[in-house]
């Protein structure tokens, strides 16, 4: 049974992890296809008008915490534009529910590390919403790997390229259009100070955002943007049961102080807030949504 209805199954009631899907899948993984779905927010999220009229790009916006990120937006009263590789049907769900908070909803598919579709993302968004105030990088490829004599060259400069790279070319793209008072989140993790051995290149990514997310807010304030950081602990997404071992994937989580992996839903609050003016004060920092695990 799915637990994004708002019903008495939710872990987040009960205190303890769910029975987590292992069914295999492709990366990144197809949220429609799991027998146990995320819950991002379809049933509980109540916004408040904190980005009324804003427009958004959100990567990875079709599923996981990119799709929970995107409704919670447009429910607060943005735009959003979502991009995303190639899952057409998540990509469409997570587009109906922007529009159904009334609110416009534009998707691009395409590979994010590219530098031309990334300027080619950010175009699309000033043509379509006149305005760009919100840049979300959150596009993200893990692999698991034994140990680095598993990890493929090719796979080390994928992962780099989908989860640095394209930070770099949207965040470029988008300096140059963005309005004072704007704000740039990027997702990083738990795996950036706490690394997995078998998360390798994935966790390495992870280090360099949290780097770039402090480096590039002390530059990009200069024109009024803020720049800022999520590092999420385990996440219930699609790239979880598409990428680990099914005997991870079934102790996913319970190793957190809470006992449990996140919902989507739970990381959403923490965008908002930094996308929004109530963070107007912030920049150049990472908070944890971490289940309790420190970042050290």
């Amino acid at each position: 049974m799915a637990i994004n209805q708002g019903q008495q199954q939710n872990p987040r009631d009960q205190g303890k992890a769910p029975p987590l899907d292992e069914r295999e899948q492709q990366p990144p993984g197809i949220e429609q296809k799991m027998q146990i779905q995320p819950d991002f927010g379809a049933e509980s999220y109540q916004g408040l008008g904190r980005l009324k009229n804003k427009a958004a790009i959100v990567t990875g916006g079709d599923s996981g915490i990119g799709r929970a990120v995107a409704l919670a937006f447009a429910r607060e009263g943005a735009d959003v534009l979502i991009a995303y590789l190639d899952e057409e049907q998540d990509a469409e769900e997570t587009l109906k529910y922007v529009r159904d908070a009334g609110r416009e909803g534009i998707g691009v598919p395409g590979d994010l590390g590219r530098e031309q579709h990334c300027k080619a993302i950010v175009d699309r968004a000033m043509r379509e919403f006149g305005h760009l105030d919100i840049l979300v990088n959150n596009a993200a490829f893990q692999m698991s790997h034994k140990g680095i004599e598993d990890l493929p060259p090719e796979e080390w400069d994928y992962t780099f390229r989908t989860n640095i790279y394209s930070m770099y070319y949207l965040c470029r793209a988008a300096l140059s259009v963005m309005r004072e008072g704007s704000a740039i989140v990027n997702t990083a993790s738990i795996q950036a100070f706490q690394p997995t051995p078998s998360l390798l290149a994935y966790a390495s990514t992870k280090g360099a955002i949290v780097t770039f997310t402090k480096g590039l807010a002390q530059d990009a304030i200069k024109y009024g943007v803020r720049v800022n950081a999520v590092a999420p602990g385990p996440v219930w997404t699609p790239l979880i049961a598409s990428t680990m071992p099914a005997e991870h994937v079934k102790e996913f989580g319970k190793s957190t102080p809470i006992g449990r992996p996140a919902q989507p839903v739970e990381l959403a609050p923490s965008y908002v807030f930094l996308a929004s003016n109530e963070s107007s004060y912030i920049t150049g920092e990472v908070i944890g949504v971490t289940g309790g695990k420190p970042l050290d």
